[in-house]
Formats: C-alpha cells, sequence, structure tokens
C-alpha cells in the first residue's frame, strides 16, 4: 500500500471517528415524536452528516421534508425550510416570487424536547407560532418473520347496513357519539369529533361511501373523515376500494400511518401514489388499476414495519416506519389507535373491509 493510500486512508478515518464523537456529543441526533400543543402531530429526524448536520421535519400535514440549514446555537437545535411560492394575477402571469422560510428551535430538559416552529404572515405583519414537546422515538425493532405471525379472529368493520361502530372525526373538538361497538355493545368513553365538519359517509348497497359534495356558488364545505371507535395495536388489514377519475384518500393505520388512497394509474413512481406509505415509502411497482375499478389491498402493520399487496402484487415488503405521516392523530408509534379513513378530499368507495388482529 502506497504512503498517498495510508493518508487517505487515515483522513477517512479522522473524519468518521469526528462523526460519531459529534453524534454521541449531541444529544439531538435521531429521531423524535412530536405533539403541536395546538393538536395533531409531527416528527423530527436529526443527523450529522460529515461537518455539519442535516435534518429532516414533518409538521402536522404533508410529507418529510428536508430542512434548508440545521445548526446549534450554543444548547438550542435550530434549523430553517425556504420554500418559494409563485404568486399570479388573473391572467396567470407570476408578478412575485414570495419565500416562506419555516423556522424550528428547540431545547432538552432531560429527555424531553421543547420548541417552537414559526413561520411570519404572509403579509408580513406578524409570525405565525407553535409550540411542541417531543419524545425520543423508541429503537426500530428488527423486521418481523411474516411466517411467525398469528391473528386473531376476523373483525368485519363494514357491517352493510349503517355506520355502526364508527364515527365521524375532523378537529380537537370532543363529544360522545352514542354508537355501539362492532358487537353490539355500548361505545363508552369519548371519541374525538369536530363539530365544524359535515358527513359525507353513508352505507349504500354493502358499500362504505363518502360523497363530499360542494354546491357550485356556495360556501366550501368541511367534511369530517371517519374513525373506528375501537383502538387496534398490529393487524392485518384486507379491503376493496373504488377511486373515481381524480380521486383523493386514505387509509391510516393506527390513527398515524397513511396508506395512500389515490387515482394514480400511468403515473411514475412516487411516494404519493397509490399504495404507497404516504410521502415516506415509494412502491416497489405500479399495480394500481384505471379510476372507477374496483382494486384491492392486502395491509400488515407489524413491530412497526408494514407490508402492502395492491391487487395481488407486493409493493411494499415488510419495510419500516421512520415514523408518523402527515395528517396523523398523534405521533407515539407504540399507542393503539383506530383505523381511520380520509373523507375530507374527494369521493371515495370502501367495501368487504376485514380486519384480523395479531396475536401473541
Amino acid at each position: 500500500m502506497t504512503k498517498s493510500r495510508l493518508s487517505t486512508q487515515f483522513l477517512v478515518s479522522v473524519s468518521l471517528l469526528f462523526a460519531v464523537t459529534a453524534a454521541a456529543e449531541n444529544p439531538f441526533i435521531g429521531s423524535w415524536a412530536l405533539t403541536p400543543v395546538s393538536g395533531g402531530a409531527g416528527w423530527l429526524e436529526l443527523r450529522q452528516a460529515e461537518g455539519y448536520l442535516d435534518g429532516t421535519l414533518l409538521w402536522m400535514g404533508g410529507s418529510p421534508e428536508v430542512q434548508t440549514r440545521v445548526w446549534m446555537d450554543g444548547d438550542t437545535l435550530c434549523a430553517l425550510r425556504i420554500w418559494n411560492e409563485e404568486l399570479r394575477d388573473a391572467s396567470g402571469k407570476v408578478i412575485r416570487t414570495v419565500a416562506h422560510p419555516v423556522s424550528l428551535t428547540a431545547t432538552l430538559s432531560g429527555a424531553a424536547l421543547h420548541g417552537f416552529v414559526s413561520q411570519p404572515s404572509n403579509d408580513g405583519t406578524g409570525v405565525w407560532k407553535d409550540e411542541f414537546t417531543g419524545t425520543r422515538t423508541p429503537p426500530m425493532p428488527p423486521a418481523p418473520d411474516p411466517s411467525k405471525l398469528r391473528f386473531g379472529d376476523p373483525i368485519s368493520l363494514i357491517n352493510g347496513r349503517d355506520l355502526e361502530g364508527w364515527a365521524v372525526i375532523g378537529g380537537a373538538h370532543w363529544s360522545t357519539l352514542g354508537l355501539k361497538k362492532p358487537d353490539g355493545s355500548a361505545a363508552q368513553g369519548w371519541v374525538p369529533v369536530d363539530r365544524d365538519v359535515s358527513n359525507g359517509w353513508k352505507v349504500r348497497d354493502g358499500i362504505l361511501a363518502n360523497d363530499p359534495v360542494q354546491a357550485a356558488g356556495q360556501p366550501y364545505v368541511r367534511y369530517g373523515n371517519l374513525q373506528t371507535i375501537p383502538d387496534f395495536e398490529d393487524f392485518n388489514l384486507t379491503t376493496e376500494v373504488n377511486v373515481p377519475a381524480g380521486g383523493n384518500s386514505g387509509i391510516y393505520l393506527r390513527g398515524i400511518y397513511e396508506i395512500q388512497v389515490i387515482d394514480s394509474f400511468g403515473k411514475p413512481l412516487d411516494c404519493h401514489n397509490m399504495g404507497a406509505l404516504y410521502g415516506r415509502i415509494t412502491p416497489a411497482a405500479g399495480a394500481e388499476k384505471p379510476a372507477g375499478e374496483w382494486q384491492t389491498l392486502d395491509i400488515t402493520l407489524a413491530d412497526r414495519h408494514v407490508t402492502v399487496k395492491l391487487n395481488g402484487q407486493t409493493i411494499i415488503d415488510n419495510q419500516p416506519i421512520a415514523g408518523c405521516t402527515g395528517g396523523a392523530l398523534w405521533s407515539d408509534p407504540m399507542r393503539p389507535g383506530p383505523l381511520y379513513l380520509q373523507g375530507d378530499h374527494t369521493a371515495v368507495q370502501y367495501r368487504n373491509m376485514i380486519l384480523r388482529p395479531v396475536v401473541e
């Protein structure tokens, strides 16, 4: 081995040692489940790259976004993402490009994260700010062996008659609904429901359908999502879904992981296509059918890993889930939760929805 190669190897070793040491010394490095004070969920991941910090933030909706810049200010973590928006006149001509800086600051108190996400208002007269707390995400368990998973008795989530066992949800208001559980017993406790949302969900001819009608010339109507009253842990879910042209819905596992349901037939592979784990995992193949046709989904969630079969083809194979997706009810990956169906976008239909819990 030549001297130059020895020198190169030494420099690489020093760089790796520096990265490992920096990561060990920086207590923010890793993945965090965020809880905004205003409600909803978020997720933050901080990484030590060679010579700089890097990070990704999910804030309530949308997809995880790589930050433009991440740095430390003493004991305070700082992150900034800048995205640009084109403002257009009535003819569609771009009249101005506006930069939108979204900043995050956070400090640690013991093992707890505390901070703020802020963004200037569009008119420049103030700053929107939301407070949050965070806990470190538990280490990812090994991928489960699918052949060793055992399932309990199947639960039919659509009774073919009405919305019994489901609740319409939208925001942070809470109310008892007086509904019944799938086994016929009374639903005890509270379920989240937004009194300001309308219900577009109904069961007709054995099909669970959402029809969020918007009347021309009338104020926009906010429609609700639909969640099961029971909570679940790990499970296998099979269902059939029919998405109209331009349709967009989603199936949230445990209330925090969205499997995308959308009309994406013929589009290039993307983490927002049919069957994707929204914004996080891109399907390995495009297996969707054209809009208006019934399609089958077979989804298994086990040990924070997900497998998705679309129309009989495995498009996500036992992949780890790093954190919640946009629209999650909360961010805790260990908490049992409901199945919830996105209904605030467009029409969609589901049928033959069967859930089998994973049992020891």
